[in-house]
Parts: structure tokens; sequence; C-alpha cells
């Protein structure tokens, strides 16, 4: 496993980068376009993809046969399979395991700061240390935060945000006390990796004893934020401050270790090429083998990178985020679910991924602060209104916890 007792004093201070208000640097310029050119290129050889690479229709065999595919495969798989056949074959993945059934979360992404020393390159979210407009919640603001969400009929709280360079694990043991104390049904699913080894850091502490402390206090379960691409050239250029990929996973390692349940998540769309794409999934499947049958990842669940207010591009189409869900099904074949998106993506992508492989729709989420931060300006959705984009697709929906167990 990844040595994660690291603290502070070990890290190297990095290059300063510009607040979100700051014109981006001519560095970035040249690697923008850099990358443009070359997800271009991707794109066009995506696009093409249209009749299908005979080649990829023989793997979409393999896989209707029930085998596991090398990631070279899966590669071949998002460039070349044709779009309707992939999508086929992803449905009758998901078919099998879980019929006609769709589910969806209630819950409540709430951000406790938006200060943050990553500063990462597409984050229009984050404020720099001291910044005027930097703002962090008290616990008492927190907690009328959840006595809403249980009030709303929620089960799971989100609680995410920058890393603080002043909060260290006492100020989190507290807060998720007094949640369980005041609300025990409430299931606390938070903080991601990087969160993780920044509140280990700033105590003075390894990973694996933030991650004791932090459970017997009351959290729950992982989330996979932080992931972005799981490829240090990628990780470089959109959030150097970031933990590297080998810290992230070995993060989520000492959860599964523990018996902590997690998420696996993907950010599309920014610098990162399809076999970068697959190389992430791998990395993923990989640990989940290790992990094995009940423990580890609960799902993946891939979004697109929001490009309104950031440096990069274009956001990924819809049509490219489902040749990424579907494909997702079928090579992380020890993953029991797969989440589509429609708060990214929007209402008709989120129901088109019921056939593309996905099983859930997420949440309905009663707050979202991170997307919108970037321009993404969705409403967000009621049960009434999820439960039917889940019929109007032609599933059955139903209301889970954050285990995937109906309720």
């Amino acid at each position: 496993m990844t040595n994660l007792t690291r603290t502070v004093s070990d890290r190297q201070e990095p290059t300063p980068i510009p607040a979100p208000s700051a014109a981006p640097p001519t560095q970035t310029d040249t690697i923008t376009a850099t990358n443009k050119a070359a997800r271009d290129s991707v794109g066009r050889r995506i696009r093409r993809a249209g009749l299908g690479d005979p080649a990829a229709a023989r793997v979409l065999d393999r896989v209707t046969a029930g085998e596991r595919i090398a990631p070279d495969e899966a590669v071949l798989l998002l460039e070349g399979a044709d779009f309707l056949a992939l999508g086929r074959a992803a449905d009758a993945i998901r078919r099998k395991r879980f019929g006609g059934r769709v589910t969806y979360l209630i819950d409540r992404n709430i951000n406790y700061t938006n200060v943050c020393v990553t500063a990462c390159r597409f984050c229009a979210f984050f404020r720099p240390t001291h910044a005027p407009d930097g703002w962090t919640l008290s616990h008492d603001e927190l907690l009328a935060r959840v006595a809403e969400t249980e009030a709303a009929g929620g089960t799971q709280v989100m609680i995410q945000g920058g890393h603080h360079p002043d909060l260290a694990i006492d100020w989190y043991e507290e807060l998720f006390s007094r949640i369980k104390a005041e609300h025990p049904e409430i299931t606390v699913h938070s903080l991601g990796p990087p969160e993780i080894c920044h509140i280990a850091e700033v105590s003075g502490l390894d990973v694996p004893e933030t991650l004791s402390r932090l459970a017997a206090a009351g959290l729950d379960s992982l989330p996979g934020a932080g992931a972005e691409i799981l490829v240090d050239r990628v990780r470089k250029l959109v959030s150097p401050r970031k933990i590297d990929t080998d810290t992230w996973l070995g993060v989520m390692e000492a959860a599964h270790e523990q018996g902590i349940r997690t998420t696996g998540t993907m950010m599309m769309g920014t610098v990162e090429t399809p076999a970068e794409r697959v190389e992430h999934l791998a990395r993923l499947r990989d640990l989940q083998d290790s992990a094995g049958d009940g423990a580890g990842f609960r799902a993946f669940i891939p979004w697109t990178y929001q490009p309104v207010r950031r440096l990069w591009g274009e956001e990924s189409s819809g049509y490219e985020y489902m040749r990424l869900l579907a494909v997702s099904r079928i090579f992380l074949d020890n993953f029991d679910h797969i989440q589509g998106s429609w708060l990214t993506t929007g209402d008709d992508v989120g129901q088109l991924t019921l056939h593309f492989g996905g099983d859930d729709l997420g949440s309905i989420m009663l707050e979202e602060n991170v997307v919108r931060a970037a321009g993404k300006a969705g409403t967000l959705a009621s049960v009434e209104r999820l439960a039917a984009l889940i019929r109007a697709a032609g599933f059955t929906p139903a209301q889970r916890n954050t285990a995937y167990e109906v309720i």
C-alpha cells in the first residue's frame, strides 16, 4: 500500500496558482491548446464510430459471452464500437442484475467551506485563504441543514468542502459526533480522499488513524471526491496541488481495510484521452479486485467537467458521456452499481444513461453548490420529478439508502 504518513512539513511548496478571477497563465494557454488538439482528434475518432469497428464488434461478442475484457479492448470499445451495439451490451448486463428497477437517493450535498489551499485550475467554487468572499459554516449552521434534510425525507448528507488550513480533525470529530447524537438515522457519506489527506496533514496524523478516528466519530462511508482522472499526467495539469493517483487509491485502500465502504468517480472532459479514461477505470477495477465481494467500492459515478467559468474547452457531449458509461458497465465487472448523471448532462441524457448501463440516477440533491459555481444553473430535482423521469424512460423507480438498499 502507498505510504500515507506524509506530514505538512514534507510537502514541497507548489507554484502559486491564480484565484478564479485571475487571468490564466501563458503556460496554461499552451497546455489548453495542445490538449484541445488532442481531444479534437479523439472526438473525430469517436464520432466516426457510427457503424462500428469490426474488431470492437468481436470484443462485444466476448462481453456477451460473459468474459472480462482487457484495458486495450475497453479503449477499442470507447473509440470504435457501434453506438447502439455498445448500449445494448451494457443494458443487457444491467438488466440481468437489476431488471427494470432504477434507484435514486434523497440527500444533501453540504459544502462547509469554500476556503481552499489546493486551488484546482478547473474549480470555480474555491476562494483563497483570507479572501473577502471566503466562508466557513459553523457546526450549528451545518446541524440545521442536516435537520432540514431529515425533515425532507433525506437519508444521507455528503459534507464536503475546501482544504481549509485551520480545520484539524477535532473540528470534524465534533461535527460528526453531534450529527449522530441528534440525527442517528442520517448516514454521513462525506470527505473524499484529498480531504482525508489534508486533515491528516493539518492534524499531524497518518491516514489510517485519521480514518479510524473519523469513523469512530460518525463517518459512515467515503465518496470518491477528488478522483478527477486517476492519471498523473492529467492531475499535474488540472489539479497540481492535489494528491497524486497512488495516494488517492491508497486512501481508498486504507478505508476498505477498515471496513469503510466508498464510491469511485470520474470527472471527464478536461485534457484526458480515451486511453487515460480507461486507465482510470483499470486502477479502480484493480483496487476493487483486492477488496473482494461485499467490500470496497459500492458504485462508480462519472460526471462531466463544467467549463463555463474556468480554463478548459468544451463540455463533453451526451454522446461521449453515454459511451463512457456503457464501457464502465462492461469493464467494471466487479462494481455493482453504475450511476448516470442528470445534474451535469441534463434530464434527457440522464434518462438515456439508464439504457446504457446505468442502474441508478443519483440524488434529488436538496442542495448543491460546486457545479452551480461553474455556471451550470440546473434545477434541482424533486422526488416526483426524478421518479417521473425514470418512469418515462421505461423503468420502475425505487428510493434507496446509501447502501443501495430499497427503502
